[in-house]
């Protein structure tokens, strides 16, 4: 006879069984997190959401601070050109007014030089306030023969002249001042126009002499 040992066929293992279950009851878990979508944030997402709100409400004002630095940086360019402007514009009216209270001492000169009469002590001074006035920027024009131009030109005396082709200035009265590209007084002169008839006269007298070289010839068509 066999002997057989009591209760061992009646016993199963239970580990396997168990382990399932612990497996079973995880994806349950799983599986009822995902299907609360609802369900209340944690305590990290609740900091983490805070944080990326303080962060774009930090880039926010950044850019529109920037913006303002921006916007003052070209305002004040801008109002750094404009003194700028105005203190050259300044500074030329202020040298043009005192400049032109000098012209009649440096048309005295002028004529002086002209008769002769530039000699001695004089002469050194009136030299020394040629150079001064020069470094200062002014400038003088108006020269015989040049032609006349109404913008820097005045004309005090008018004729005719036979040699000329347009409105000429033939005599200098005053010389003209400029600084830069500012006239602070016209070159006073007597100009010349072309003698009335004088071309009409030339233009007739070629005809003629063409005229005339065509009779002596015989005329185009005869050979």
């Amino acid at each position: 006879m066999t002997e057989e040992t009591p209760g061992f066929d009646d016993k199963k293992p239970e580990g396997p069984s168990d382990a399932a279950g612990s497996e079973e009851a995880a994806q349950g878990a799983g599986a009822a997190d995902k299907a609360a979508p609802g369900a209340a944030p944690s305590g990290e997402e609740l900091v983490e959401a805070g944080l990326q709100a303080q962060l774009d409400q930090s880039q926010a004002a950044l850019t529109e601070r920037t913006a303002d630095l921006q916007r003052l940086q070209a305002e004040y360019q801008n109002y750094r050109r404009r003194v700028e402007r105005d203190r050259v514009t300044v500074k030329e009216v202020a040298v043009a007014n005192l400049l032109s209270e000098l012209l009649p001492t440096l048309d005295d000169i002028g004529r002086a030089r002209d008769h002769g009469e530039l000699v001695g002590g004089f002469k050194s001074v009136a030299e020394s306030l040629e150079t001064i006035v020069a470094k200062m920027g002014l400038q003088q024009f108006g020269k015989e023969g040049e032609p006349f131009d109404p913008l820097v030109h005045e004309a005090l005396m008018h004729s005719y002249a036979p040699d000329v082709t347009e409105t000429t200035c033939v005599q200098i009265l005053q010389p003209g001042y400029r600084i830069g590209e500012r006239t602070i007084r016209p070159a006073r002169v007597a100009v010349a126009e072309p003698q009335p008839g004088a071309q009409g006269a030339k233009g007739e007298g070629e005809d003629a002499g063409s005229a005339g070289s065509e009779e002596e010839s015989g005329g185009p068509d005869k050979g």
